[in-house]
């Protein structure tokens, strides 16, 4: 059979990305919400990550893979762990700090920061197009962070916003590593057993940092029944999304569809709305819309 016949049509390739790209962002959501209630991050971490966890154990149980990594990637397997492990300690405390849109669109900036990273690495040079997509998308950040007012008063964006927008940045960046690693040292390791050993990894790392006191409050328990919620929904969120997409990325053609996924700030500005009360002022959608624009226009760039 055909890579053609086993894609899924692509309307219903499209509402499952669509559905993942609004469950990643209620996940986040219902991060904040914990937050908000007292949980500490690395104790959202661990929660979130022992059920995807359990989830891409099963995984590999059904597909019947072998647990081992071979001896020369064991180190770049490491890595990845360490830089997921980075990139979701600084993501939620990103959103624990400022707007959850906010945080989801400074780290879907990623593919700027791994096409700098491929380019220093010795891979391809940015091309002039590539340049020109990544100023609009600066230029859109601005307008999304509202520089202007943040320079003139920056006590008018509250204590928390400046270390909020280096922690959502950072996320970004270490994700970028993440995928540079994998695309570049760990292609040929099979995606669950991949995704097995850097869960691993990560739950090591959150729970050693908790243990240690490392991250002060990180294992908090919610202070009520709300909190107590918002914790098992964005675990249940999380892994449902992560284990769909994995489960049936190689039937929706990714490489037609995968901007689709960009809807993730966008879900999570309406859910931020919705459910936190959060609003953006009128120039920072248009930025947000400049930014989801450039990264839409990036992603149709990569994969022609």
């Amino acid at each position: 059979m055909s890579d053609v016949t086993q894609h899924l049509s692509r309307p219903l390739a499209i509402t499952i990305l669509v559905s993942a790209a609004c469950l990643f962002a209620a996940n986040h959501v219902a991060a904040r919400v914990a937050f908000d209630d007292g949980t500490g991050v690395l104790l959202a971490i661990l929660t979130r990550g022992s059920i995807a966890f359990l989830m891409m154990v099963s995984l590999v149980i059904a597909q019947r893979h072998r647990l081992a990594i071979p001896p020369g990637k064991r180190r770049w397997q490491l890595m990845l762990g360490v830089m997921i492990a980075g990139q979701s300690l600084c993501l939620y405390s990103a959103v624990a700090r400022i707007p959850v849109a906010v945080a989801l669109l400074l780290v879907n900036t990623w593919p700027i920061l791994y096409a700098l990273l491929t380019w220093v690495l010795g891979g391809r040079r940015p091309t002039v197009r590539l340049t020109a997509i990544m100023v609009v998308i600066l230029i859109g950040l601005i307008m999304v962070l509202d520089l202007g007012t943040w320079l003139s008063d920056p006590t008018a964006m509250g204590p928390d916003w400046l270390p909020g927008v280096v922690l959502a940045e950072a996320a970004a960046l270490f994700f970028a590593v993440a995928i540079w690693v994998t695309e570049n040292r760990l292609s040929r390791l099979p995606g669950a057993v991949r995704s097995v050993f850097t869960m691993m990894t990560v739950l090591a790392l959150m729970a050693t940092g908790g243990l240690l006191g490392i991250l002060p409050g990180g294992l908090d328990l919610p202070q009520s029944q709300s909190g107590w919620v918002a914790l098992a929904s964005l675990a249940a969120l999380y892994g449902t999304a992560s284990t769909v997409l994995f489960v049936l990325v190689p039937r929706l053609n990714m490489t037609r569809n995968a901007p689709v996924m960009n809807l993730e700030p966008v879900a999570s500005l309406l859910f931020g709305f919705v459910i936190l009360g959060q609003v953006l002022a009128p120039v920072q959608l248009v930025g947000g819309a400049v930014v989801l624009g450039g990264i839409v226009w990036l992603s149709l760039m990569r994969k022609a």
